[in-house]
């Protein structure tokens, strides 16, 4: 039964993984859609080519620094690599200190929390970023910024000493991916033409509703492993009750956030905005990431509907403050993600608002002024945003070299 068990633990494990690993796709799909068709192919690359940083940098040097170093600590023991893989021995020894699943298992599933974390960062400076800068900065983040505060948490320092909670990542994963983007916002300024000198907004809308529609309905689906892999475990009849409420929870939340949100936009704007809904399907996810499992599915459904209401009011602010995000990610994972944390308690009570409220502070401090220090230098040294000419052209032709979406040219004969 024990070799049974780790099978199937390691197996549902695996799974959960490579569902969270779709959910770069929807990240992909949503960005493209909603930034303009002149830039569709370079998002795309950014996409694809930061999950494979990510990728390697975790493996070579960031999980060892998120999971190596001792109980309580602030800085990280430097290492490199993967440990060793689990024992049979250890395995059969049972008890409470044998594993229950893969080693390996384990870092699968983490690297793809590291990718979704930098895929926030994407949609964030859309439109006018370097690309090779941008690529630059997700060595830094995947590798060194994100395990350091992935190891105060999940790795047992010193956030995780003091009672912070967040069981799959509202401020581990995604109030850090939007505090890096925050600062590279910050250091990036805003699209041309996005506001007037009188301060007036301009709406830049996206390419490719569908797309953006199916990118959300991904995430919607690949959040399943991402809250239901955080169980950790599913053989037995305590974990296997957990994971179905957590999956219940998961679904009642996102359902919560976008009729909320799409409420909110009617009652707002007059009309019923798809954009704010696909937001507010993403803000209710990331609402209820930090503890899907201990509200009831109604409970679940209301602070989904909170972070609904949240990122619609948060969108609107930060234009009005001419902070440039195309795609809201700051606000669905950021001003949301900080909601999430703070919602634990209401249901948790194992959960404090004063550990909560350190944990948000502690996060967003270290991700967002080491971004911002990175962002800086990348600026100094050489340049993070286009041109003037190359942004109006778009960045497809100048950074990739071709169109997502070319014009047929008739030949002559």
């Amino acid at each position: 039964m024990t070799e049974l068990a780790y099978a199937l633990d390691t197996f549902y494990f695996l799974v959960c993984g490579a569902l969270v690993m779709w959910m770069a796709a929807g990240f992909s799909m949503l960005e493209a859609g909603l930034v303009r068709s002149k830039n569709t192919a370079e998002i795309l690359t950014k996409n694809i080519a930061l999950f494979a940083i990510a990728c390697t940098m975790y493996l070579l040097v960031g999980y060892y620094l998120m999971y190596s170093s001792s109980a309580g600590g602030v800085l990280p023991s430097l290492g490199f690599l993967l440990g060793g893989e689990n024992s049979v021995d250890a395995v059969l020894a049972g008890g409470d200190d044998a594993p229950y699943y893969s080693a390996r298992a384990d870092f699968f599933f983490q690297v793809v929390f590291v990718a979704t974390a930098m895929s926030i960062v994407s949609g964030a400076v859309a439109e006018r970023m370097k690309l090779w800068a941008f690529l630059i900065f997700a060595v830094i983040l995947t590798g060194f910024i994100y395990p350091v505060s992935g190891y105060w948490t999940w790795g047992g320092g010193w956030l995780a000493e003091i009672g912070f909670s967040d069981y799959a990542g509202s401020g581990i994963v995604h109030l850090a991916g939007a505090s890096a983007a925050l600062a590279g916002v910050l250091v990036l300024g805003p699209r041309k033409g996005k506001y007037g000198k009188d301060g007036t907004i301009y709406a830049i809308p996206g390419a490719n509703m569908p797309l953006a529609t199916l990118g959300t309905f991904i995430l919607w689906l690949g959040w399943f492993g991402f809250n239901g892999g955080s169980e950790l475990k599913v053989s037995d009849v305590t974990s296997a009750n957990n994971m179905a409420q957590v999956l219940v929870n998961t679904n009642a939340a996102a359902a919560g956030g976008v009729i909320a949100a799409l409420i909110l936009a009617k009652a707002w704007f007059r009309k019923a905005d798809l954009t704010m809904a696909l937001n507010g399907a993403i803000a209710g996810l990331v609402s209820i990431t930090a503890d899907p499992l201990s509200p009831s599915a109604l409970g679940a459904t209301l602070i989904g509907g909170f972070g609904g209401l949240l990122v619609v009011v948060s969108i609107v602010c930060l234009d009005k403050l001419k902070l440039d995000d195309p795609v809201g990610a700051i606000s669905a994972h950021g001003v949301v993600g900080i909601w999430g944390v703070l919602a634990v308690p209401l249901s948790n009570g194992s959960a404090s608002f004063g550990a909560q409220i350190i944990g948000i502070f502690g996060i967003f401090a270290w991700v967002f002024v080491a971004s911002l220090i990175v962002w800086l230098i990348l600026k100094t040294v050489m340049g993070i945003r286009v041109s003037e000419e190359e942004e109006y052209e778009g960045v497809d032709l100048t950074e990739c070299g071709l169109e997502a979406y070319p014009e047929f040219n008739v030949a002559k004969a």
